[in-house]
């Protein structure tokens, strides 16, 4: 995957800028798995109390900045990655230290089981801790009522008519579900819902950046250090949208599994409810699973048959994906 443009093409009228000095650059790893319903990433607990993505440092003498990220996360956390591919390049100026510039590579990393880190103040926490509003397996989640209301404040506070139309559109276009419209919920829309809410100051990272001693809403989920609720927004949003297209899914699955679990942790991964009989036949048409011989009486009913990935999809389709049948949602 290409890197991100750091900057703009300069033209012949202005000359490129010298290397600003003291230039920083880091690695973050938002490291995935998911354990039983829920999905979950590796944070780390700092001495302020707040919580961060594992990362380290760009380190020399690794042929790649890849190898490089899997040696210093394995070193921390014990946790031997998978999946592996890079994100964002993060380089907002104020990031790091003396207003210096920072620039961070954020990775999403796939792993199959949520194991015990190395670092007694790592642990895997669910990620619906830090985005209580994207889980709607329950239905429309509560805290988008405090949400809501906070937004539509921030909408009529603007300085003039159409910049308040502006952002009620914003508004629309990224929470269609408030007012009780799910039909208009775009699960891959994880990081436009948290920019706004950070443009709006109604999450605690925003406020801080501002100086203000207003607290966030209670609902607005917890804060992180530095940008780094920003990188697990992106990547529960690329997530989100590659499981329809390539089978990462299979990434976080044991090596033998049932439907149920695999259903399970599609919803658990997209946070929404599916089909029973309508995601089976999408799974079965689509030929990504073959039968091991073998069954499990794990689920406390019926022996239930277990099945692997068929790994032979990759080579007959460019796009097989758990397409998410019909829209959000839908049982």
């Amino acid at each position: 995957m290409s890197a991100t443009p750091l900057s703009r093409p300069t033209t012949d009228a202005a000359p490129p800028e010298a290397p600003e000095p003291g230039l920083a650059i880091g690695l973050s790893a938002v490291i995935v798995a998911v354990t039983g319903d829920d999905p979950k990433v590796l944070t780390i607990r700092h001495g302020d109390g707040r919580e961060s993505l594992p990362s380290g440092p760009l380190e020399r003498g690794h042929r790649t900045l890849e190898v490089g990220l899997r040696s210093w996360v394995e070193r921390q956390t014990l946790q031997e990655l998978g999946y592996v591919e890079q994100l964002y390049t993060f380089g907002d100026r104020d990031r790091g230290e003396d207003g210096a510039r920072a620039l961070s590579l954020a990775y999403l990393a796939l792993v199959r089981e949520a194991r015990p880190a190395g670092d007694t103040e790592a642990a895997w926490q669910s990620w619906y801790r830090y985005f209580p509003w994207e889980d709607w397996r329950g239905g429309r989640p509560v805290v988008l009522d405090s949400l809501e209301h906070g937004l539509r404040a921030w909408a009529a506070g603007a300085a003039s008519s159409r910049m308040g139309e502006i952002r009620a559109e914003r508004i629309a276009l990224c929470f269609g579900g408030m007012g009780g419209n799910e039909a208009g919920w775009n699960e891959e829309r994880v990081l436009e819902r948290y920019e706004l809410l950070y443009e709006a100051g109604l999450v605690a990272e925003a406020l801080r950046e501002r100086g203000s001693e207003r607290a966030a809403p209670g609902p607005s989920g917890v804060e992180m250090r530095e940008d780094h609720r920003r990188m697990l927004a992106l990547a529960i949003a690329r997530l989100r949208g590659k499981i329809k297209y390539r089978p990462v899914v299979f990434e976080v699955m044991p090596p033998s599994f049932t439907l149920g679990q695999l259903q399970r942790t599609v919803e658990a991964l997209s946070g929404a409810r599916l089909h029973k009989q309508n995601f089976r036949r999408l799974v079965e048409q689509q030929r990504l699973v073959e039968e091991t011989g073998e069954t499990t009486a794990e689920t406390g009913g019926r022996p239930a048959r277990l099945v692997r990935f068929r790994r032979e999809v990759l080579l007959e389709r460019p796009a097989p994906g758990v397409r998410l049948p019909g829209g959000f949602g839908r049982r």
